[in-house]
Protein backbone atom coordinates (compact mmCIF):
# COMPACT_ATOMS: atom_id res chain seq x y z
CA UNK A 1 0.00 0.00 0.00
CA UNK A 2 2.72 2.50 1.21
CA UNK A 3 4.42 2.12 -2.65
CA UNK A 4 1.09 2.61 -4.18
CA UNK A 5 0.56 5.86 -2.11
CA UNK A 6 4.66 6.89 -3.00
CA UNK A 7 3.75 6.37 -6.94
CA UNK A 8 0.75 8.36 -6.86
CA UNK A 9 2.18 10.96 -5.26
CA UNK A 10 5.08 10.83 -7.40
CA UNK A 11 2.86 11.59 -10.13
CA UNK A 12 1.40 14.53 -9.02
CA UNK A 13 4.49 16.11 -8.80
CA UNK A 14 4.94 15.30 -12.28
CA UNK A 15 1.82 16.63 -13.53
CA UNK A 16 2.60 20.27 -14.32
CA UNK A 17 6.16 19.22 -15.58
CA UNK A 18 4.42 17.33 -18.25
CA UNK A 19 1.52 19.93 -18.83
CA UNK A 20 3.81 22.43 -18.79
CA UNK A 21 5.83 21.29 -21.56
CA UNK A 22 2.57 20.48 -23.86
CA UNK A 23 2.12 23.09 -26.19
CA UNK A 24 -0.43 25.34 -25.75
CA UNK A 25 -1.96 25.87 -28.77
CA UNK A 26 -2.06 24.33 -32.60
CA UNK A 27 0.59 25.73 -34.74
CA UNK A 28 -0.44 28.45 -37.34
CA UNK A 29 -0.24 27.87 -40.69
CA UNK A 30 2.27 30.05 -42.95
CA UNK A 31 2.74 31.20 -45.94
CA UNK A 32 6.10 29.65 -47.65
CA UNK A 33 5.79 32.05 -50.15
CA UNK A 34 5.39 36.31 -49.65
CA UNK A 35 4.55 38.01 -53.08
CA UNK A 36 5.76 41.94 -53.40
CA UNK A 37 3.17 44.62 -52.90
CA UNK A 38 0.05 44.72 -54.84
CA UNK A 39 0.37 40.95 -55.16
CA UNK A 40 -1.58 38.19 -54.06
CA UNK A 41 -0.60 35.54 -52.45
CA UNK A 42 -3.05 31.93 -53.78
CA UNK A 43 -2.46 28.75 -53.30
CA UNK A 44 -3.59 26.79 -56.47
CA UNK A 45 -3.67 23.18 -57.29
CA UNK A 46 -0.34 23.69 -59.88
CA UNK A 47 1.64 25.62 -57.40
CA UNK A 48 1.78 28.60 -55.20
CA UNK A 49 1.43 31.59 -57.10
CA UNK A 50 1.93 35.84 -56.83
CA UNK A 51 -0.96 37.19 -58.71
CA UNK A 52 -1.96 40.44 -60.14
CA UNK A 53 -3.93 42.04 -62.78
CA UNK A 54 -3.21 41.57 -66.14
CA UNK A 55 -0.62 38.48 -65.75
CA UNK A 56 -0.86 35.54 -67.83
CA UNK A 57 -3.35 32.96 -66.66
CA UNK A 58 -4.92 29.26 -67.55
CA UNK A 59 -8.42 29.86 -69.09
CA UNK A 60 -8.69 26.15 -67.66
CA UNK A 61 -7.81 27.06 -63.85
CA UNK A 62 -10.47 30.29 -63.91
CA UNK A 63 -12.56 29.06 -61.09
CA UNK A 64 -9.89 28.73 -59.19
CA UNK A 65 -8.69 32.64 -59.59
CA UNK A 66 -12.33 33.53 -58.54
CA UNK A 67 -10.96 32.37 -54.91
CA UNK A 68 -9.26 35.53 -54.98
CA UNK A 69 -10.65 37.99 -56.81
CA UNK A 70 -9.42 37.28 -60.03
CA UNK A 71 -11.06 36.29 -63.33
CA UNK A 72 -9.23 34.40 -66.16
CA UNK A 73 -11.81 34.61 -69.20
CA UNK A 74 -9.26 36.45 -72.02
CA UNK A 75 -6.06 34.49 -71.08
CA UNK A 76 -4.52 37.59 -69.07
CA UNK A 77 -5.88 38.46 -65.13
CA UNK A 78 -9.03 40.73 -64.57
Amino acid sequence: MRRKCIAFVAALALAPVVAAQAPAAAPQAVASKTCRAGYTHASLPWGHKCLRRGQYCKLSGDRYYHRYGYHCHTGRLS
